[in-house]
């Protein structure tokens, strides 16, 4: 592991730079615009080349299991009941045990994609469709159903903890672009056009070793400015085994900046609450961090995000 360092320096945005930064990625992203958003730079040519990063077949799931119990980070966990084994079978013994759930989609536990539409701001979705396309009885643009044929590309794991040597970045650290940037070179990688970028911070590690938090108040994730990084290098899809986003906001008035300008004025598609500890020591045994991903939602026509089980193959 890497000498213990504290990170780059990543000071908070004011307001008017941040709006600065939001103008300069949303003008510099026309590439991404469209129902698919940044998913435009994830060509059949790049999913067929992505395809050449399996090399020991082995497969790692980047989900973590759905939380069902109450807690500071779960207040509405996943509900899951069942009908199991009971007298009411037919003459021959036969029953199906059945199960049935109910989940709070963008909760600061379960593993998921956001649609395009989840994100909302000044009045409109990502490229200016108007916010009234999303209703109470679910939304009509730029819906989970985008990408219902599924995700398949390269993916990139660039892991900050190793990079910093410790185990977890603390609730309230920033990764900024320059982090990015180290954490390729210290691991022989580089992202490329159309990836998907995922970010480990620990955090999946810290809750298992520390207990559950108010993550909603206070979580490590990536400074605003990380999102030149994805800008320069086309990605299409972030992931993060937190909220991508830090807590408390790195932008005064704004309570999401990552999303905002991810989602928002880039169209790139952001996998919330993964679980990175099976991969990272895979990534590390084989000596590399980039292997063919597959992301497959549930097909909700009208839904902002999905549960996902994202798989890794190296």
């Amino acid at each position: 592991m890497a000498t213990r360092t504290s990170g780059e320096r990543t000071p908070p945005l004011t307001a008017a730079e941040f709006h600065a930064l939001y103008r300069r990625l949303a003008s510099g992203a026309s590439w991404a615009a469209g129902a698919r958003g940044a998913l435009a730079a994830l060509t059949p040519d790049r999913v067929a080349a992505a395809a050449q990063e399996i090399q020991a077949g082995r497969t790692v799931s980047l989900a973590a299991p759905v939380e069902t119990s109450t807690g500071p980070d779960s207040p509405e966990p996943a509900r899951h009941t069942m009908r199991a084994w009971s007298d009411e079978s037919d003459d021959q013994g036969l029953h199906f045990a059945r199960d049935s759930f109910a989940m709070n989609v963008h909760g600061d536990t379960d593993s998921h994609l956001d649609a395009l539409c989840h994100v909302i701001y000044r009045g409109t979705l990502h490229g200016g469709v108007d916010a009234g396309s999303v209703t109470a009885s679910g939304a009509t643009a730029l819906t989970v159903e985008a990408v219902a044929d599924g995700i398949a590309g390269r993916g990139v794991l660039l892991d900050i903890p190793r990079l910093r040597g410790v185990p977890w970045l603390e609730p309230g650290e920033h990764v900024g672009a320059g982090e990015l940037e180290a954490a390729e070179r210290s691991q022989g990688t580089r992202v490329g056009e159309g990836d998907l970028l995922f970010v480990r911070v620990g955090h999946r590690k810290r809750r298992a070793e520390e207990g559950p938090w108010h993550a909603a108040e206070s979580r490590a994730g990536l400074h605003p400015n990380a999102l030149e990084f994805l800008a320069e290098r086309k990605v299409s899809v972030l992931g993060g085994d937190g909220n991508n986003d830090t807590a408390p906001s790195a932008v005064d008035s704004v309570g999401f900046p990552v999303h905002v300008l991810a989602m928002h004025a880039m169209g790139v598609y952001l996998l919330d609450y993964l679980q990175f500890e099976d991969l990272a020591p895979v990534c590390a045994a084989e000596g590399r961090w980039s292997f063919f991903c597959v992301v497959a939602p549930l097909r909700l026509p009208s839904a902002t995000g999905s549960p996902v089980n994202p798989i890794a193959v190296l």
